[in-house]
């Protein structure tokens, strides 16, 4: 239990850094909208690279991996219905709901948790494949059709990703869909994902020192994304700039409660025991992933959403874990 408080104790110096630096707006008023570029297009790329190179890809055919991969999809498609059938939700809208219920630290908050709880990092591997190969790029697709490089709230402050575009009026089927792979082919994390894919799939092992500068720069992912998401927090929180309060909420019960609940019960009629139930209930327990956020920002959309949601996530996860970690430990 001490290593669950420690790591969360440590993400949350960290924001409170960013929060500082924020209100005091030491950096520049457009600091966040900056550091959430370089961890979009730099420094995540760069630790995806390194880590899906490195990456046992038969662990995607494992029962972990399946339990992972059954109960993120279901959270992610409840979050669809509600969103988008229920209540009506524009898509790029409806797109951060689901990435703020069903997409999860596994980075920031995994990779450690997995080492000083589980003692293995190897834990956290089939949550962070699911995410980088399925979630993500059908996310990122999305997010990419719907943005608009001349609407005022799409992009962060003209810095909006290069082909990112929607077209207005009715346009061919195979047009778009070919627009929207073109995009999603240029976009920084798919590419460090299918780049790390392709070197792991080789026939043989590349040196180690190829990796040291990517190493290096993803390195700066995880903490500059946890900075970002403390200055996000001292951005003046005007009416608009609020979190719908049921969409909020949606997010933060699928993520702290279902999440975990399914996880649970798909390991358990999958034969999932001991050590190997309590990696795939952690990891569906860890919060609101903060590269949401970054994500939100990168395309002008739900900022105020994958902001709230990554705040709630992570204060509630510490009680989470620890009931999970008595009762499964």
């Amino acid at each position: 239990m001490s290593a669950v408080l420690t790591t969360l104790g440590t993400m949350g110096a960290i924001i409170a850094l960013g929060w500082l630096l924020g209100s005091r707006r030491t950096l520049g008023e457009h600091a966040p909208a900056v550091l959430a570029r370089v961890v979009f297009t730099v420094a995540t790329p760069c630790l995806l690279f390194v880590t899906v190179a490195h990456a046992d890809l038969r662990l995607l055919l494992s029962r972990s991996a399946l339990t992972t991969a059954i109960s993120t999809a279901v959270v992610a498609l409840i979050a669809i219905a509600v969103l988008r059938g229920l209540w009506r939700r524009p898509a790029a809208e409806v797109t951060v709901g689901t990435l703020a219920a069903s997409y999860v630290n596994a980075g920031n908050l995994g990779l450690p948790l997995a080492v000083y709880l589980l003692g293995d990092a190897v834990a956290v591997v089939p949550t962070l494949l699911f995410q980088l190969l399925i979630l993500a790029p059908v996310a990122f697709a999305v997010l990419d059709a719907r943005s608009s490089p001349g609407d005022e709230t799409a992009g962060l402050e003209g810095l909006a990703p290069d082909g990112v575009e929607a077209r207005r009026g009715r346009l061919p089927l195979t047009r778009i869909a070919w627009g929207v792979i073109v995009r999603t082919a240029r976009n920084p994390i798919i590419v460090g994902t299918v780049s790390g894919l392709v070197v792991t799939a080789l026939p043989w092992t590349l040196p180690e020192e190829l990796y040291s500068p990517f190493s290096l720069v993803g390195a700066a992912a995880a903490p500059l994304a946890l900075v970002t998401f403390g200055m996000s927090l001292a951005v003046p929180r005007l009416t608009r700039e609020r979190a719908p309060r049921r969409d909020l909420a949606l997010a933060v019960a699928l993520r702290n409660l279902v999440g975990p609940v399914l996880a649970w019960l798909v390991g358990t009629l999958l034969g999932l025991t001991g050590q190997a139930l309590l990696a795939v209930v952690a990891m569906a327990a860890l919060p609101t992933a903060q590269n949401v956020l970054v994500y939100a920002m990168q395309y002008g959309r739900g900022q105020a959403l994958a902001r709230d949601a990554g705040l709630a996530t992570t204060i509630l996860a510490a009680p989470a874990l620890l009931v999970i970690t008595a009762l499964l430990g």
